[in-house]
């Protein structure tokens, strides 16, 4: 991995804040919301996998003052569930999730609801990111990752696009059962306002 200051943007001698700047205005920049149906999509997406790894880094040497740094893909040396990580980084949220469900309710801390959280967003289930992310924020609300990811969950779930894999019934704006239901009960009654039926209007 590249010096996480220099992809970052900010000398080594940067006070926390400035590291946290600088790495809001890069996400903001390159977060792969901005390049949908973009031939960089792909790239954009790189480069955000490269900022969050070098923040994660940053902010893991500062905590442990630089003893147990890890020089891997979004690798963090207090990591409870380093073999998550390692999947979501290869893009194999389906095992990765497997893993996760695994764990213990009671051993199920921030950084677990906030890898939830990042497999659901990247499998499109926003809503539901939204709220593991939610969790994790609350359970470490100190945490600029968690926040900025419970963010960007809420506005992707708000901005309800369609997309095939999203379960039905949130808020995303696709048909539940019910709404079926409640279409089919007022074609009937226009149906016999009218002086016909269902099936033979149908």
């Amino acid at each position: 991995m590249k010096n996480p200051y220099e992809v970052l943007g900010v000398p080594k001698t940067a006070s926390d804040d400035e590291i946290k700047s600088a790495y809001r205005e890069l996400a903001r920049k390159y977060h792969p919301d901005n390049y949908s149906d973009n031939p960089l999509s792909d790239l954009a997406s790189e480069k955000m996998q490269e900022i969050n790894e070098a923040y994660d880094q940053i902010m893991d040497e500062r905590r442990n003052g630089g003893k147990n740094s890890q020089s891997g893909k979004y690798s963090n040396a207090s990591s409870s569930f380093p073999e998550v990580i390692s999947l979501i980084n290869q893009g194999r949220y389906e095992q990765a999730q497997e893993i996760l469900d695994g764990v213990d309710p009671s051993k199920r801390n921030a950084e677990w609801y906030y890898l939830n959280g990042r497999v659901l967003y990247q499998r499109g289930w926003f809503d539901q990111a939204y709220t593991s992310f939610a969790t994790a924020t609350r359970m470490e609300p100190s945490n600029a990752e968690y926040r900025n990811a419970m963010h960007n969950a809420q506005n992707k779930g708000a901005a309800g696009s369609y997309n095939p894999y999203r379960p039905y019934g949130n808020t995303g704006g696709n048909c539940s059962t019910c709404d079926i239901c409640q279409g089919l009960i007022c074609a009937d009654c226009c149906c016999e306002c009218m002086g016909g039926d269902l099936i033979a209007c149908c």
